[in-house]
């Protein structure tokens, strides 16, 4: 692939995940991990949650002055329950922490990293060449800042990319904003008519 398609797509798919939105890819991928790597601890957890509610439900439904002897024993029990219940969460909220913690250094070096990678690897490549005299004194600026003259350069390319993906971005809302609108105009001229 060549290197002006390569840097359109790294800063399509940064763009891309800044749009989903890095902590709703991080809890997909959380539930995916837990139920993939540790469907026993989350089996566990669903298991101990629900005798607990078991436990205390049935610990409401008992009377302490009428049945002390139960109340007293269902009442230790949804005790313990609940400590085991809050190591299991610790236990939950630090593998999260820990995956949390890869997951987003893994996706920093594959949009970041890897578009500073490639600036540094061809901070002296043209991407495209532009034809003579198009910018005048200006064209130097294009190849800033290690590129031959008369070429744009990786920075730029890449700056001119997200820009243009920016402007997509924008006009494919002002898109959807106005067919909802023009959408909801008609329901409320009927609703209007009718009264």
């Amino acid at each position: 692939m060549s290197l002006i398609f390569t840097i359109f797509a790294l800063v399509f798919v940064t763009q891309l995940i800044s749009w989903i939105g890095q902590n709703v890819l991080l809890e997909s991928a959380y539930s995916l991990y837990l139920r993939v790597f540790h469907s026993s601890m989350s089996a566990q957890l669903r298991a101990k949650r629900k005798e607990v509610l078991n436990t205390k439900a049935e610990l409401l439904k008992t009377s302490a002055q009428d049945q002390f002897a139960k109340w007293a024993k269902l009442r230790r029990s949804a005790d313990k329950g609940l400590a085991e219940l809050e190591k299991l969460n610790s236990d939950v909220a630090s593998a999260k922490t820990a995956f949390s913690i890869k997951f987003n250094s893994a996706i920093w070096l594959l949009t970041t990293g890897v578009q500073f990678f490639v600036g540094w690897w061809y901070r002296k490549t043209a991407v495209f060449y532009l034809p003579p005299g198009w910018f005048g004194p200006l064209g130097w600026w294009l190849s800033f800042p290690f590129a031959p003259a008369g070429s744009v350069s990786v920075g730029v390319w890449q700056m001119a990319c997200k820009r243009v993906i920016l402007i997509g971005e924008r006009a494919v809302k002002d898109l959807v904003a106005g067919s909802l609108q023009s959408a909801a105009e008609p329901a409320a001229s009927t609703e209007k008519k009718e009264t």
